[in-house]
């Protein structure tokens, strides 16, 4: 990790070849930005270096805001995975500046292009797919009671992992409520998590990162549930990790036990979030907390993400 300070800091900020000096460096850079004062000069360079950038507090200047310990632990993650590091800290200095819909789609674009880099290919050399057979069980169980609908993600054995199946359980459910508006849902986990992410066994088993792209975009959860974020509300516990708060993050109630662990794991893959959370996430936390967790990798509880917004109440 390299650290900038005046007056390099401000030489580098205004130099048009601070990216290539900066490559060079990377893939993270500390910026000390306690002096820099924000103008049109010094802002542009920042907003499209390809490097995660990180600084004392947060800032136009920073991705993320660490020192000490956390910025030793972050440095550490982000040279085991530099490639959707730099991915991740680019897409999300956008973020701010798009629609909920423009945010989706370079998301899934960021993604799709990760999942053809060499950083996932290592990974699932690592762990190749076994087959899952199907479950007695449907994934997504349905309750009606008046004019409310209780959806519960139900792969409780392997802590409700967002696989296909369940996407288009989900979207099947929510239709039901797109047709009725008086319809208010509430979205629950079964067993131990409400759920612990993407099905490990489903990654990267479409033909190709561009067809994902494509069905991402076509059958986009959070898109629908973004839609009428006013009228669902997700109770949280457990493990609920990727999906499992990137989907719950677009509705306006989000209720966590206690017990819920919340974080964004995929740069352990060598991906970012691809369920919609640097979308929805970043819109309730902002993109520098949002970058501290994904970058990081390391969950928050329940107590943390109440502070910082991610949840809107806690409960037993």
């Amino acid at each position: 990790m390299e650290r900038v300070e005046e007056p390099e800091l401000g030489r580098l900020l205004r130099s048009p070849f601070a990216h290539e000096e900066l490559a060079e460096r990377g893939p993270l850079v500390f910026f000390d930005t306690r002096s820099i004062v924000a103008d049109a000069a010094t802002i542009n360079m920042p907003a499209t270096a390809p490097v995660v950038l990180a600084g004392p507090s947060p800032s136009p200047f920073v991705d993320v805001a660490a020192e000490g310990d956390e910025l030793a632990e972050l440095a550490s993650a982000v040279e085991a995975r530099p490639i959707a590091s730099v991915a991740l800290a680019l897409l999300l200095r956008g973020s701010e500046r798009r629609s909920i819909g423009d945010g989706l789609v370079a998301e899934s674009a960021v993604y799709s292009t990760l999942q053809a880099g060499p950083e996932f290919a290592r990974w699932r050399d690592r762990r190749p797919p076994r087959e899952r057979g199907p479950g007695d069980e449907p994934v997504v169980l349905l309750e009606r009671d008046a004019d409310e609908l209780i959806v519960t993600l139900n792969r409780p054995t392997v802590h409700n992992a967002f696989s296909a199946a369940m996407r288009d359980g989900l979207l099947e459910a929510l239709a039901v409520a797109e047709a009725d508006p008086s319809v208010r849902v509430v979205l629950r986990g079964a067993g131990p998590s409400f759920c612990g992410g993407g099905d490990l066994e489903e990654m990267g088993s479409r033909p190709d990162p561009a067809t994902a792209h494509l069905v991402r975009l076509r059958r986009s959860v959070g898109r629908i549930l973004a839609s009428m974020a006013n009228r669902v509300e997700a109770v949280l516990h457990g493990a609920c990790l990727g999906a499992g708060i990137e989907l719950p993050a677009f509705v306006n109630r989000v209720i966590a036990l206690r017990d819920s662990s919340i974080g964004l794991p995929e740069i352990d893959l060598g991906l970012i979030p691809g369920a919609g959370g640097t979308v929805s996430v970043t819109r309730r936390i902002g993109r520098h907390r949002t970058a501290l967790l994904a970058l990081s990798g390391q969950p928050i509880d329940a107590e943390t993400a109440l502070s910082w917004g991610l949840v809107d109440e806690l409960a037993q």
